[in-house]
């Protein structure tokens, strides 16, 4: 795994010009990319990378899958992944923000009521059949028409389109839910407002105090609509982003402990350390250790 002081974060870009949406073929990103596979780095955006035809190895966070044909992977912003096939690939790769959902008039939670994506260490592809993969080619064939004629409303016809692309995959995903917040009404916003705060102030609020004060309500109030929602406490949902960051920053970085819990907010190196062990029952370097990847070369 090739050494480095920071994880890279690619935002989302079409041609050289920002975008928030983007249907590409794995040819053409082979192409570019002139054969050579990519580092691991994540995106501030959400990536499905569907292989017609391809051979190789899917790294997302912790695991390793093969590339498989019809076998569908869908990573969420923020995930660590890197991407490496054989000569010749061939599938569809769609990418947007969530930006395009609201621009294309899909509510805020639709994505956070799906199970296939799930910014956690455990994100297998999901198995395609041949009667599931013609409806989803047609699902993805008008997206990309529809994408590509810019005509009036173009972005709702595409957003319809990738909402039954992912509504289909959805039905045929096995996975359970991260979380029941699908069936909460009450107390909704709420769950939704503090789950968007962890991803944006994990590194700095690390107290259950602090995420209530900024949703103006009190800490043992927050504590159990998040354990309605997901099975573990506030703290426990702060407790879990931070590990599951502290690990990638162990893995696909080469910063000390004092380095990667300094950029998590610890202060002290000994209280990280103790915090990591506490939580996952290693230290930083047996968890290191215990991760292995396929020794691949960067160039097929």
């Amino acid at each position: 795994m090739p050494g480095r002081d920071k994880i890279y974060t690619l935002d989302l870009f079409d041609n050289g010009t920002p975008a928030h949406f983007v249907f590409k073929t794995m040819e053409e990103i082979d192409e570019a990319a002139g054969g050579i596979s990519d580092n691991p780095h994540r995106h501030s955006y959400y990536t499905v990378i569907w292989p017609f035809s391809a051979t190789g190895r899917h790294i997302i966070d912790f695991r390793e899958y093969q590339i498989i044909k019809d076998h569908i992977f869908f990573v969420s912003p923020w995930q660590v992944h890197q991407v490496i096939t054989g000569p010749h690939p061939t599938g569809y790769v769609i990418l947007f923000t969530p930006e395009f959902l609201e621009k294309s008039s899909i509510r805020n939670d639709f994505i956070t009521n799906l199970r296939i994506f799930r910014n956690s260490d455990e994100t297998p592809p999901l198995p395609v059949d041949k009667k599931m993969a013609s409806r989803l080619k047609t699902f993805a064939d008008n997206m990309r028409s529809a994408f590509d004629e810019h005509d009036e409303m173009y972005l709702e016809r595409v957003g319809a389109y990738l909402k039954l692309f992912l509504i289909e995959c959805n039905s045929h995903c096995s996975l359970s839910p991260d979380s029941n917040l699908q069936k909460i009404e009450v107390s909704k916003t709420i769950v939704r407002s503090f789950m968007e705060m962890v991803e944006k102030h994990y590194g700095e609020w690390h107290q259950v105090k602090d995420y209530a004060r900024a949703l103006n309500v009190t800490p043992n109030y927050l504590n159990e609509v998040i354990r309605s929602a997901s099975g573990v406490t506030a703290k426990e949902f702060v407790q879990n982003r931070l590990i599951l960051e502290a690990k990638r920053l162990v893995l696909f970085t080469e910063k000390s402990g004092k380095e990667i819990g300094y950029d998590l907010g610890f202060e002290d190196p000994s209280h990280f350390s103790k915090f990591f062990r506490n939580n996952t029952g290693q230290s930083l370097i047996e968890f290191r250790d215990s991760v292995t990847f396929s020794s691949v070369p960067s160039v097929l």
